[in-house]
């Protein structure tokens, strides 16, 4: 080559079934890749037309008539500049998840994704169909060899391709984000180039989709297995890879910015505030509401919600009860003023009494239990559901993923809401990322982390009086629910039995409340929301 080719990757967040909005989103990229950075080419993530991921709609006929004329009005409207653009074609054979490449208004080549993922998050066997071959073109003097996401999780599709001709291979992504995937992901792209001895460039989307986050994080990897270019993540933008010849008439990337891996709190953290504002934001909501009492996990959920959306579109709320310590409210209050957020006392004290006077006599002869817990937390979803709907703010929850398996949450209380950030974080993480976040700037008051936690539902209460201890609790979750491990096994690990199978009996007795739970942003290796199906009504006993 007489001058260097230059890539473009253009890590971007797009909206699912938004077709003719994200075909003007790569129409302006492409514009901009080509005036501002002098690109080549520029590759898109995979599905960039329909949206990652695009489940049922792809069955409607509307649908494929939108997707049909967002491709044409691309071929149209990029016609300086070839790109790479994910999009489901519709063929007679069914539909297909493939990349096009479009240079002068024309498609040129198009590649079928052969490998398609049914496991986790993904279930694209029920949309499409597996492509066979394998798809080279040229990019100026340069062979290059396309391919969709999952095809390189498998050795087959890279080797086709450089069988082929490939002297560098094309992947566009929509890979979403959970704890150590970026460090996975290169891993086998590792494997790939070491295989086929030739470099690949590896573009993911980024956004907030649902319980899905994707993360960026795109990157070029020389034909060693050395990342030369890395973007960050959670940051959109169009980021561009230089090529050169190499001695031996191959092309080899010219060393860029690699941007810094992640600590696995800060990458957490990131995933979660970029979920959070884009569920908000893609629904059209103004902002937020959220009830916030004292305690860690509403403390983590307000800085969270401050971080996506900002301190004007949040409202905090403090709903005491007799049980109520002034620690919590006064922590409560400090940490509202230190963000600066809208924040209002409203008592459930007299609710709560009319209550138990209205069930007086259908209680008589009963003794208090967890009915009147339970009845706190109602009381309390009341007044905030009332604040949603006047002021159309969605309603956050607050719960955490130890709460969430175990059943230590109210059906119809704390549970109600629109979308549960801090869902998928267990206990001990919660208290990881919230001394995280304070490394950043104190907003979260140091008792607030310190003190035993508590539901303050009736007096002196501590949640170690129903659960064990959460360093127990926590690791026998993650053994169960990420792992799949039977009580026998989780007790070689050095756990009680009876304690091990107290806890997954409280897990699959409490399947109907997580059913009815609000999505939450998922950043485990297993959620419980689209990766996690076991039966509500089940005899399975150990």
């Amino acid at each position: 080559m007489s001058a260097p080719l230059r890539i473009a990757l253009a890590q971007l967040n797009f909206l699912v079934g938004d077709v003719q909005g994200n075909a003007g989103r790569v129409i302006a990229a492409a514009q901009r890749a080509s005036s501002e950075h002098r690109a080549d080419l520029v590759l898109f993530p995979e599905l960039t037309l329909s949206g990652y991921p695009p489940e049922d709609l792809l069955f409607h006929r509307g649908f494929r008539r939108q997707i049909e004329a967002g491709l044409q009005r691309v071929r149209t409207e990029v016609a300086n500049v070839p790109v790479v653009l994910g999009f489901p074609e519709y063929a007679q054979g069914g539909i297909y998840n493939s990349a096009a490449l479009l240079e002068r208004g024309e498609i040129s080549a198009i590649h079928r994704k052969s490998e398609l993922p049914n496991y986790k998050v993904f279930d694209e066997k029920r949309y499409f169909e597996a492509g066979t071959q394998p798809t080279v073109s040229r990019c100026g003097e340069v062979r290059t060899g396309l391919l969709v996401c999952e095809d390189i999780w498998e050795p087959q599709a890279a080797q086709l391709s450089r069988a082929s001709g490939a002297q560098l291979l094309l992947v566009i992504n929509a890979s979403p984000y959970e704890i150590h995937k970026q460090r996975e992901r290169e891993a086998v792209a590792r494997a790939r180039v070491q295989d086929v001895g030739i470099p690949l460039v590896y573009v993911n989307l980024l956004g907030g989709q649902d319980e899905l986050v994707f993360d960026g994080n795109s990157f070029v990897m020389d034909a060693t297995g050395e990342v030369v270019m890395r973007a960050p993540a959670f940051q959109e933008g169009i980021y561009v890879a230089e090529f050169v010849r190499d001695g031996a008439g191959g092309v080899r990337p010219v060393p860029g910015a690699v941007a810094p891996e992640l600590s696995d709190e800060a990458s957490v953290y990131g995933a979660l505030v970029l979920g959070v504002r884009d569920y908000v934001r893609k629904h059209g909501f103004p902002g937020v509401v959220m009830g916030l009492s004292g305690g860690v996990d509403s403390a983590l959920t307000l800085a969270i919600a401050v971080d996506a959306l900002g301190a004007e579109h949040v409202q905090a709320v403090m709903m005491p009860s007799r049980y109520t310590s002034q620690m919590s409210l006064d922590d409560a209050r400090l940490q509202a003023e230190a963000l600066k957020v809208r924040y209002s006392v409203l008592s459930i004290e007299n609710m709560f009494e009319t209550t138990l006077a209205t069930l007086k006599g259908e209680f008589a002869g009963r003794p208090a239990d967890a009915t009147e817990e339970n009845i706190q937390s109602r009381c309390r979803m009341l007044l905030l559901m009332g604040l949603s709907n006047k002021t159309g703010r969605m309603l956050l929850t607050t719960g955490n993923k130890s709460e969430m398996a175990v059943g230590y949450a109210t059906l119809y209380g704390d549970m109600a809401g629109g979308f549960a950030p801090i869902k998928d974080c267990s206990k001990l993480l919660v208290y990881r990322l919230a001394h995280y976040r304070n490394s950043l700037g104190a907003v979260i008051p140091q008792r607030v982390i310190e003190r035993a936690p508590s539901a303050e539902l009736r007096p002196d209460q501590k949640d170690s009086d129903s659960l064990p201890p959460y360093e127990v609790l926590d690791a026998i979750l993650e053994a169960f629910i990420e792992e799949d491990l039977s009580v026998d096994e989780i007790e070689a690990r050095g756990f009680d039995r009876a304690t091990v199978a107290r806890v997954l009996d409280m897990v699959k007795r409490n399947e109907y409340k997580r059913r009815q739970a609000p999505p939450g942003v998922r950043v485990s290796r297993r959620a419980f929301g689209r990766d996690w199906r076991y039966p509500i009504t089940s005899g399975y006993r150990r």
